[in-house]
């Protein structure tokens, strides 16, 4: 049997047993967790397919462990404009063990239920910003059309004719010779 969860904005097909690292869930290790947004269920008889998720089907795993990922250098550069950044990235990741796929809730025991939804620890992590008040600009006066000054209109100017210029020496063109005292003599 296996299924595809989703977390962390990430899909995984996971089994009995799997151990795997997800996006960091605010979660300690050693804490039960079950994962209610479950996409495919596959028992070797039947497939279950969600639209977009299965409504009854759970996923309990336990935390590993919470690590970070290893360092991913960033790097920018613009040629000749003497302009280099160097960044370094490691991503917070949490380590999760499958423990038991679950196709229908009224299956799990009743002291189970009592786990954390990772949905719910989701938003915890994440909590919904409040919204950010800008300052006001103070309020520019409006002035009469009458009082604005006149912009000047002028009728539209016609392209100049350019006058024809001798065709442009390149650098290994021959040049005329001229006579200098050296060779006057």
């Amino acid at each position: 049997m296996f299924a595809v969860i989703k977390t962390g904005g990430k899909q995984y097909v996971v089994k009995e047993g799997d151990v795997l690292s997800v996006e960091k869930l605010n979660a300690e290790a050693g804490q039960k967790l079950l994962f209610d947004q479950v996409l495919l269920l596959e028992d070797g008889e039947q497939t279950l397919i969600g639209t977009p998720i299965l409504e009854k089907a759970v996923v309990k795993a336990e935390v590993v462990k919470n690590y970070k990922n290893d360092k991913i250098l960033v790097f920018k550069k613009k040629r000749r404009k003497q302009y280099r950044r160097t960044r370094g990235h490691r991503q917070p990741l949490t380590e999760i063990r499958i423990e038991k796929i679950y196709p229908d809730k009224t299956a799990v025991p009743a002291d189970e239920l009592k786990i954390e939804i990772v949905k719910k620890l989701a938003l915890e992590a994440a909590p919904a910003a409040a919204p950010v008040q800008k300052a006001k600009a103070p309020a520019k006066k409006e002035v009469p059309a009458e009082a604005r000054p006149k912009a000047k209109v002028t009728p539209a100017a016609k392209p100049k004719a350019r006058a024809a210029k001798a065709p442009a020496q390149t650098k290994h063109a021959k040049k005329p010779k001229t006579k200098t005292k050296k060779t006057a003599k």
